[in-house]
């Protein structure tokens, strides 16, 4: 095996010329599953999630994964028999943890626009608690408690206006994001929620963005977050947890982000400082647990050549995965196999496009790769934020995918059909 070097080392490498991922060859599942096809790493998955565990070992806490950067059910799972519990943003979201095995008293419940109906949900499950984004949903979330007979415990989310120096979409602490309560609400905001009837004030959490690289942002965070936790309970309110949410980076070419563990104990570090070492801490990591355990499989279609700009057109699109497209996302692409026996054509540079009907449908720009009809290929770091954000647009169903763990290969989603898209629709009548 060659010395690890490609995003999700050691799991991912090569063999000789051939690209494995945890002990099995990609192309073998090209072959068995088709095209396009996620794959991701158990072991990856492991891995990284027990990098938080260790480095929070001995302390108060419970780690929750951010299940939006990927809801299969076999990839919570995962987490749930390592005792993890799950961020969620959704009622759906709920209805996978459960019906993957997790422990809903393990699930804090995030999100801008909860509904009643979600909110009546969550507290029939036993959630740990609300992670509350506005002064109205204090109001509504109280209001549904009461019609339960409940009290909801609560923790405010709180936007501390800190720079998280991501891309603009994913930056969500800034005072301009449509995320969390205003750091100078927050006061009159918890101060609100204790006297509500339906409500039990029980933390504080801060989610300031997403592929972020530096600790810098998350100690002015935490800095910002304890002073409000201090100016709180002054007012006689108890703060038991923090929550200092996720958004650790991963690379995808050449960033390099702190380790897990090195970003935890700076964190712990600075809350020790300031003398809050006995409260529980909560952190909801998504894009690092999962997002170099995944590659997304494609097969070149066609090749067009041309003077001003070459294209290989594959069978994966923006559909299946859009983050090239919407962020601009630069995602490594490997062939499965390096050709060595002299009938290789000569490396060029493509831009990797899907077959939408949209310029926006593209995987990768100006990549040097030696191709030909039938090649496969891996986009790389493609377990997060993927599979979770695919679509049917034009009419395609979604991929299938797999999970491979220690040299075995199980299917773990069927690809989607065609019939199966249209079995919901009506004709007027």
């Amino acid at each position: 095996m060659t010395a690890p070097s490609l995003p999700g080392a050691p799991f991912l490498a090569r063999q000789g010329d051939d690209l494995w991922l945890d002990g099995v060859r990609l192309a073998d599942l090209a072959a068995e599953f088709g095209t396009p096809l996620y794959v991701y790493s158990r072991g990856a998955m492991r891995a990284a999630a027990t990098a938080y565990q260790s480095a929070l070992a001995g302390r108060r806490h419970l780690l929750c994964y951010a299940m939006k950067a990927n809801s299969s059910l076999a990839v919570i799972k995962t987490f749930a028999d390592l005792g993890l519990g799950f961020d969620i943003v959704s009622g759906g979201e709920l209805a996978r943890v459960i019906a993957a095995g997790g422990d809903p008293a393990k699930v804090v419940f995030s999100g801008v626009g909860k509904t009643r109906a979600e909110m009546t949900e969550a507290l029939r499950a036993g959630v740990k608690c609300f992670n509350v984004e506005s002064e109205s949903e204090l109001d509504t979330l109280s209001e549904v408690a009461c019609a339960l007979g409940r009290r909801a415990a609560v923790s405010l989310r709180v936007n501390p206006d800190v720079d998280a120096r991501t891309h603009p979409y994913i930056s969500t602490g800034l005072k301009d994001n449509k995320f969390g309560i205003a750091h100078e609400r927050a006061r009159q905001a918890y101060a609100h929620a204790a006297a509500l009837p339906g409500l039990r004030v029980v933390g504080i959490d801060c989610h300031i963005g997403s592929q972020i690289t530096e600790i810098a942002p998350y100690l002015d965070a935490v800095d910002r977050l304890l002073d409000l936790v201090e100016q709180v309970e002054a007012d006689g309110i108890a703060i038991a947890h923090i929550d200092l949410g996720g958004g650790l980076g991963i690379t995808y070419t050449d960033e390099t982000p702190p380790a897990a563990g090195e970003l935890v104990r700076a964190l712990l570090a600075r809350i020790d400082a300031r003398g809050h070492g006995q409260r529980e801490l909560l952190m909801e990591p998504g894009r690092s647990l999962v997002g170099n355990a995944g590659v997304l499989l494609t097969e070149v279609l066609v090749l067009k050549p041309s003077p001003e700009k070459n294209f290989a057109v594959v069978d994966a699109a923006m559909n299946d995965l859009v983050r090239p497209a919407m962020y601009q996302a630069w995602m490594g692409i490997a062939p499965l196999h390096l050709r060595t026996d002299g009938q290789a054509n000569p490396p060029l540079s493509w831009d990797v496009v899907g077959p939408i009907c949209e310029s926006g449908d593209w995987l990768g720009r100006d990549r040097v790769l030696a191709l030909q009809p039938g090649d496969l290929l891996a986009v790389l770091s493609a377990g997060a934020y993927g599979m979770t954000m695919a679509s049917n647009y034009n009419t395609r169903p979604r991929a299938a995918e797999v999970m491979v763990d220690a040299g075995r290969a199980q299917l773990i989603r069927r690809r989607e059909t065609v019939e199966s898209l249209l079995r919901d629709e009506l004709l007027p009548s």
